[in-house]
């Protein structure tokens, strides 16, 4: 089946092709927001074409610059972390996001805007504006654990969080792990390591070879984790410590603004998190 598109509601649009499955929301003036709507769906029918055609690069570590906007800005997200294993897969979400976001905005005076792609947000934010956003502790529960309020002045424009529980496979045990970054690829490549990091050796932890559940997995023979049994203190807390000071790395490098990791009703916060979280 081909891209499909439904209007929601006033502000909001939903736009799916294939696995990507997005809503987008634009505030503005009634033609700005219907000139924003129409250029991101000019721009969103031939994503999926094109990084099905590069996926063999795009699932391996390193290899030739691709061709399509959005493979180039996988690799360029994933880029900063190639010391540890990534490929640029990490950062599919998040890319289409804010190609998405860019088309969308570009020729439309919008006050404020997003693209959130399975939890993986792109964000456009004038100033005196804001976006608020909530995080799911665990999917399995329609609950919000914690949430951010970010402003224009915050260096912050993309939004993504990994874990065990998502729809992509995980190395680590975090329940969820939240990333605000400069956009929405950069958060997402690094969601995905420090998800990777949260991680201890324990047998409440139940795990399986990626290519077990998913023949093409870029992660391969890696084990991946299917189930996590509610943890003892100390080796919770050392998982959780993992993660932060993981999160503490990247911020010192500048990959990201602030990252919050959930782990059974425990959090570690890092960066902006730590100054605007509030738990709800």
């Amino acid at each position: 089946m081909g891209p499909q598109s439904w209007r929601l509601d006033e502000n909001r649009w939903r736009f799916q092709h294939g696995p990507i499955d997005l809503v987008l929301a634009f505030w503005g003036a009634a033609g700005q927001r219907e000139a924003a709507a129409a250029q991101a769906w000019d721009a969103f029918a031939g994503i999926l074409p094109d990084l099905a055609a590069e996926l063999p690069r795009l699932r391996k570590p390193t290899g030739p610059m691709p061709a399509s906007p959005v493979a180039r800005a996988m690799v360029r997200a994933v880029a900063p972390h190639r010391r540890q294993f990534i490929t640029p897969m990490a950062a599919v979400a998040g890319a289409v996001s804010d190609f998405i976001l860019a088309a969308a905005v570009k020729d439309a005076a919008l006050a404020r805007a997003f693209v959130n792609n399975g939890g993986d947000i792109a964000l456009h934010l004038t100033p005196s504006q804001g976006f608020d956003a909530g995080i799911a502790g665990d999917i399995s529960e329609p609950a919000v654990s914690a949430g951010f309020s970010l402003s224009h002045d915050l260096p912050v424009r993309g939004i993504a969080s990994s874990g065990w529980r998502g729809r992509s496979h995980s190395l680590g045990i975090a329940d969820t792990v939240t990333v605000l970054a400069a956009n929405a690829a950069q958060a997402d490549a690094a969601a995905t390591l420090l998800a990777n990091a949260v991680d201890v050796d324990d047998d409440a932890v139940t795990r399986a070879p990626a290519r077990a559940l998913d023949p093409d997995s870029d992660l391969g023979e890696r084990l991946v984790t299917l189930d996590v049994a509610p943890l003892a203190a100390a080796p919770r807390r050392l998982a959780l410590e993992r993660g932060e000071a993981a999160a503490r790395a990247m911020l010192a490098k500048g990959l990201l603004h602030g990252a919050l990791i959930l782990l059974q009703n425990y959090h570690a916060a890092v960066g902006i998190c730590r100054r605007r979280l509030a738990a709800t």
